[in-house]
């Protein structure tokens, strides 16, 4: 049985235009997972990370907005509740799904650190989007009011970002495969997994940081050895000249390929650019390892290679 780790893009959470309420969530994740049992049902053991930008970007303003009732709890501890609060849902709707259809494959979240290098240079440039999206003189306005670091994000409005260090070590990595090896869906690096250092005793302590989640996801496919590193984002395929009138859709990339195509900036960082550098980090891992982009109704078309873009 082939064992994957799928990585769910923001939309298999949440839908665009839609109130960003937990029960719009839930809805949203059901529809996502019957996507997901039919892949299970193809006979793959899956491990399922996830995103978590507009999630914990929220829980920050809530935080922020609740001060001077209740202490505002750090980044770190609000990416443990976006961990939490998403694969929560992920449980609830992947388990409706699964029982209707007669399966009783159990679904478990984890809680999940992961260590990130303290002098990462990626700290002293911000790069990882989080919550919603605003015009460019709402960011303005926050940045003057809150001392935040606020970019433009792949022509869909501007974001606030944070550090996007690289990940190093999964803590739990034994907890996902124990669960993994006994029939269990695991959730797992939700978010990227939140963010630790190690300090000079050895204790880990968290830091205020997005670890991009596909990244973590390589981490994690290279980490238990699975077959196949599964991508899943809003559109089908890779292209290059992206929105432009010679915009090119990809079938296959190999990881010349790839590298030729980020030097030339095919890829906006925070968007594409992240998927990519995952998806040939983990195919360079170990002859036979293939990596796929796509969209979350493609994905089992795509494992057949009927769809997506696969890097090999």
């Amino acid at each position: 049985m082939n064992k994957i780790v799928i990585a769910l893009g923001g939309n298999a959470l949440q839908e665009a235009g839609k109130p960003a309420t937990a029960q719009a969530q839930l809805e949203v994740v059901e529809r996502t997972s019957v996507y997901i049992a039919d892949i299970l049902e193809k006979g793959y053991r899956i491990v399922l990370a996830h995103g978590n930008g507009p999630q914990v970007g929220r829980l920050v303003i809530q935080n922020e907005y609740a001060e001077p009732v209740t202490p505002a709890m750090p980044f770190d501890v609000c990416g443990a509740m976006s961990q939490g609060m998403i694969g929560y849902h992920i449980q609830q709707g992947l388990s409706k799904v699964l029982h209707s259809r007669g399966n009783r494959t159990p679904v478990a979240t984890l809680v999940t650190q992961v260590v990130v290098d303290a002098n990462d240079p990626k700290f002293q440039n911000p790069s990882k989007p989080i919550g919603p999206f605003y015009s460019e003189e709402e960011a303005a306005a926050i940045a003057a009011e809150k001392g935040y670091v606020m970019k433009e994000d792949a022509g869909r409005g501007w974001r606030r970002v944070v550090a996007s260090p690289m990940p190093v070590e999964i803590v739990e990595l034994d907890a996902v495969r124990c669960l993994v090896d006994n029939g269990f869906i695991v959730v797992t690096v939700g978010g990227g997994g939140i963010p630790v250092v190690r300090n000079a005793e050895g204790d880990l302590e968290g830091v205020a940081a997005v670890i991009d989640k596909d990244l973590a996801s390589e981490r994690l496919a290279e980490d238990l050895d699975v077959d196949a590193l599964v991508i899943l984002t809003a559109v089908e395929k890779v292209s290059i000249n992206f929105k432009k009138p010679d915009q090119k859709d990809l079938d296959t990339l190999s990881v010349a390929e790839a590298k030729r195509y980020m030097a030339e900036g095919h890829f906006a960082p925070g968007s594409m650019l992240p998927k990519i550098e995952a998806a040939v980090k983990f195919v360079e891992s170990k002859p036979g390892r293939k990596a796929i982009i796509t969209s979350l109704d493609k994905a089992a078309l795509a494992l057949e290679g009927k769809a997506g873009t696969t890097i090999q």
